[in-house]
């Protein structure tokens, strides 16, 4: 196989509303955190529960629809790739971000809630 697929579903909840910006070349981008769940049983039988947060990255008519059908608690099924960027930060260190970049999504909400 020449290629590698790089390919992310995730089912959560939306952890805050999402933060909308606008880029110099007037695209709208939308950032928001995605909670997915999992519930386990340790080695002792007891129910142990996780949460794991993800940043989303939405662009343009999927942000514009994010911005205005989207709110914080809402459950929602996201489709992206992985994209990781590095900076560094105020000592000089490097540090790595990883986000997914939405490529489709679902509304698992009902509608007026």
């Amino acid at each position: 196989m020449k290629q590698g697929i790089n390919k992310v579903t995730l089912v959560g909840n939306v952890g805050d509303n999402p933060r909308i910006n606008e880029t110099k070349g007037n695209s709208i981008v939308a950032n928001l955190s995605l909670a997915t769940n999992e519930s386990y049983k340790d080695k002792d039988g007891n129910k142990q529960e996780s949460t794991e947060w993800h940043r989303i990255v939405a662009w343009d008519k999927r942000a514009e629809i994010l911005r205005d059908y989207v709110k914080k608690g809402d459950s929602l099924y996201v489709e992206g790739k992985l994209k990781t960027s590095s900076y560094d930060d105020k000592d000089g260190i490097k540090r790595y971000s990883t986000e997914i970049w939405c490529e489709n999504f679902l509304f698992l909400s009902p509608k007026n809630s």
